[in-house]
This record gives C-alpha cells, structure tokens and sequence, in this order.
C-alpha cells in the first residue's frame, strides 16, 4: 500500500514540477512577446511610487495583460528597486521586458511635458510643449518671451512645478556669447545673475538638457566645452593650403559664412568664396563684419548700414579702431562675429573646390554664386530687379501706409 501511496505521489509531483515548468515557460514567453498596446501612451510613474502600482496602471491602460508577470519578471530581473519616476513614452506593441526597460532606465523622462528654451538671433523663446504619444508631435501649450516685460503664463508657471517635466536650452546658429549669457541669466529655473559673457564663438549651438537648479556658468562650460570639441575634431581634418594658420582663424571664417547663410549646401561654397579672396590678397567685404564692428554682438542693428558705417567712421567713434570691419581691414576680423555651429566650421577648413569670388541673394533664399565681377554685375542687376518686383507686389497687395496716412 505504502508503495502504491509513494507512486502516486510521485507522479503527481512529476506533473505539477511539469505544469510549473510549463507556467513558468509561458511566463517568460509573455514577458518577452509584443504586448496588446494598440497605441503608444504616456505612463506617468509619480514620486514614491511602486512596481505593484505601476503594474496595475499599466493593465488599466492596456499596456499589459498580465501585471503580474511583469512585476515578476521584474523582480527576476532584479530591476523593481530601479524604478523611476516621471512620464514615459511606453510604445505601440511594447513587450513587458521592454517597458521593465523603460522605466527603470537613465530615469529621463521621454513623454509627457517639456519646457523649451530656444536662443535665436532676433528673440528668445520659452515653449511649453505637451507630446502626443500617438503621433509623435508636441503640441504647443504656451509661449512667452522671457526677456520681456510681458507676463508670464500660467500654463507655463503650472508645467515647471511639476515632477516629470523636462526642459531643454536650444541655441541657434550665429547667435552672439552676449545673447546667449543674456538669454540665460533670463530662465528662471537656472542659477546665476551677471555671469561673464564668454569669448565670441567659443558656445556650441546645440540642444542641452538643464535641470531646475543647474548654474549658467556650468551651463557655458558645457557650450565651450562642445564648442573645442567640434573646433578641434574640424581642424585635425582641415584641407591643406588655407590661407589661415589658427583653430581660431578658422573659426572667425566659420562664423562669417554662418552669418551669410542658412542653407547647409551653400556653407562650403560660401566658405570657398571667403578663402578665395584672402588668397588673392582680396578684402572679404561683408557686411555681418561691419554689424559686429558697431554693436560688438551686444544686440541687433535696428537700422539699415551707412556709408560712414562701411567707411569704419561708427567703428571708430565707438571703440576707437576698426577690428571687424571687413570692407576696411586686410583678411580676417579679430575674431568671431558669432557662435558657429559644427557644420559651419568643418566647411570653413574644407570649403568647396571652386573659383568663385562673389555672391549675391538669388531671390529664392539662396545665393547666386559668380567668379567674375562682370557676371557678379549681372547676378546684382537680376537681383535689384527681383526686389523691385517684390517692393511693387507688397504694394499691390497693401496700398495703404500702416499707419493708416494718406
């Protein structure tokens, strides 16, 4: 008897060691399959919470269909105890394993609110931005210029409070160190007041993620930093033959043909002009020289140049010479007359192999490009009769003075 007893329980172990083997096989193939989530979502985990309440809010949404093996693939995994607070975006089909990934990642949030920071040449922007996780797009909640007088939104004042918002600093190309330091000690989520303003041209224009809390001045050590990366990288794998000596050089010339042009194809070819004169023994002549020689970067010129301003007469009688006024000084400026990004100085020490010496707006956005001055005549002459043509259909189109004057 005994033994017939010793049997059956022998077999019933049997089976149920090979239903557990079964389960736990199932399970892992569950972790790891693609998930029932039709469209992507933004999961908020909030301070202090838990795997167990992140489990359940995910099944809730859809997101899993079994909580708990992913709170136990989790704790398999030994990632429970990593779990992170803020908004993610948990993709279309996401499998359990992934999601574990997710949040229990670098802890950045990826949905969810953003405040954005942007530093262009004429204004700075703050934009609070809210990602739809179904197309991908952030759609714009706010907008305020924070070196105005003008109040600050609400909507703005509400997202910066919260946990899980993330704010970034963009800095555009061919901004000046002095708008950026100035932009800077204007965000109110940033430390610092009256920091220094950097050398011209040392900032990287990029995209940074800051924190609440976070210095300006680590926050211009990080630009610089950026900055002699990108200018050390370019001039390693500079052509040979320029006619300039100097990383600093280089990037004074890269920020001429940031100043002269917008389109990534053109930067080369602008830069190919520019080398193409000091070779020569030519004057540059361009007039963002002649802007910087008067404001210095401090702000925007709100008049059209003069005769006395290309003549270095405004240079002068401010600061009592002419160091970037290229239609009067031999070769290059002093120095930068703004922060190039990386693209503009890597076609500054590798410009395109041409002959060209002039150029002129082409009446598309872009640039008509001329080796002879005869040509660079006619490309002139096509150009006044574009602006004309402009100036008659903006009239047609508004007869009547702004002011509303006869």
């Amino acid at each position: 008897m005994w033994r017939h007893v010793a049997a059956n329980a022998l077999t019933f172990l049997t089976v149920a060691l090979f239903l557990l083997a079964g389960l736990v096989t199932w399970g892992v193939s569950q972790y790891s399959a693609p998930g029932p989530l039709a469209q992507a979502i933004c999961l908020r985990v909030a301070p202090g919470a838990n795997f167990r309440e992140v489990s359940e809010d995910l099944g809730q949404k859809g997101a899993v269909a079994h909580p708990t093996i992913l709170r136990l693939g989790a704790d398999y995994a030994d990632r429970t105890a990593d779990l992170k607070q803020g908004s993610f975006l948990i993709p279309e089909a996401a499998s359990m394993q992934e999601i574990t990934d997710i949040v229990t990642g670098d802890g950045a949030s990826t949905c969810g609110t953003e405040i954005v920071y942007r530093i262009g040449v004429a204004r700075t922007l703050a934009q609070v931005r809210e990602l739809d996780p179904a197309t991908g797009d952030y759609d714009e909640r706010a907008e305020f210029e924070p070196l105005s007088d003008a109040p600050v939104p609400a909507a703005y004042e509400q997202v910066k409070a919260q946990p899980d918002t993330t704010f970034r600093v963009v800095v555009a190309e061919g901004v000046t160190s002095w708008q950026v330091a100035q932009s800077l000690d204007a965000i109110d989520v940033l430390d610092g007041d009256g920091t220094p303003i950097p050398p011209e041209g040392r900032l990287a224009p990029d995209s940074y993620a800051i924190r609440p809390g976070d210095s300006v001045a680590d926050l211009l050590a990080r630009m610089q930093a950026a900055q002699d990366a990108a200018l050390a990288e370019a001039w390693e794998a500079r052509a040979q033959d320029l006619p300039f000596d100097t990383p600093e050089q280089a990037l004074a010339l890269a920020s001429i043909v940031e100043k002269e042009t917008a389109i990534p194809e053109e930067r080369a070819v602008v830069a190919s002009v520019l080398v193409n004169r000091l070779r020569q023994g030519m004057r540059l002549q361009f007039d963002p020289t002649i802007i910087y020689g008067i404001t210095r970067g401090q702000g925007l010129l709100d008049r059209p140049i003069r005769q006395s301003d290309i003549d270095g007469v405004t240079e002068r009688r401010l600061h009592g010479e002419v160091a970037y006024n290229t239609y009067v000084l031999d070769g290059l400026p002093a120095g930068p007359i703004a922060n190039p990004g990386r693209a503009a100085i890597q076609a500054a020490v590798n410009p395109a192999a041409t002959d060209y010496r002039y150029f002129v707006a082409d009446g598309t956005g872009g640039h008509a490009f001329a080796a002879t001055l005869e040509e660079h005549q006619r490309n002139v002459a096509r150009w006044r009769e574009i602006e004309a043509r402009q100036a008659e259909e903006a009239e047609a189109a508004d007869p009547e003075p702004a002011d509303g004057s006869n």
